[in-house]
């Protein structure tokens, strides 16, 4: 969500709040364009993450309702690299997407990030996205960080143009984040107050 936080994917670095190096990919350069976007189906949050420190976000097509995202269009090479380096492999291997491409969906391995998915297409583009390859009610959903989700609360702003509290309640609703966090808790995490984040380059 956060185009800061996905520029390290793409020219390396560590994102504010969390704790990994990121070695980029091999074209540095920042996406042609991005938007804000709806997907089908829902986000949670689960597993650990020893970047952030609690549960990482993933998307679940068969979810009620609505994901936003955050679209970016880049090159089929970085693609590959941002997906290798979620999976905490060196970039440098190109993927074959002819199958996800044909069939909405392609497993690379049984990883947490190894699931590809066709989501739909943008001004003539496919929409191709990652995630887990098991559903949401298959998993136990854990807490993200208060960095996590100031970080996607930031990036939902940007993206939207939400306030800063729509973004909080849209995230301490979602599974993993609910029951642990509340908006009035988030908010105050973060540190601002319910004005439009807008201060983030795309």
């Amino acid at each position: 969500m956060n185009a800061v936080r996905f520029g390290c994917y793409l020219a390396g670095g560590v994102p504010d709040g969390g704790t990994r190096l990121y070695p980029g990919c091999r074209d540095p350069r920042q996406p042609v364009d991005s938007c804000g976007c709806e997907l089908p189906g829902g986000i949670y949050f689960a597993t650990m993450s020893s970047v952030w420190g609690g549960g990482r976000a993933f998307y679940d097509p068969g979810l009620p309702g609505a994901a936003f995202a955050r679209a970016y269009l880049i090159t089929l090479e970085q693609f590959a690299d941002v997906v290798a380096q979620e999976m905490y492999r060196e970039p440098g291997d190109d993927l074959d997407l002819a199958s996800v491409l044909a069939d909405g969906v392609a497993a690379l391995g049984p990883g947490r990030y190894e699931t590809l998915l066709r989501v739909g297409s943008l001004d003539g583009y496919p929409v191709l996205t990652f995630t887990a390859p098991w559903a949401a009610d298959e998993v136990a959903p854990v807490a993200p960080s208060a960095a996590y989700l100031r970080m996607l609360a930031t990036g939902l702003c940007d993206a939207h143009g939400w306030t800063l509290a729509r973004s909080v309640e849209y995230l301490t609703a979602l599974s993993g984040a609910h029951g642990t966090w509340t908006p009035q808790a988030l908010l105050a995490a973060v540190g601002q107050h319910d004005t439009p984040a807008t201060t983030l380059p795309n």
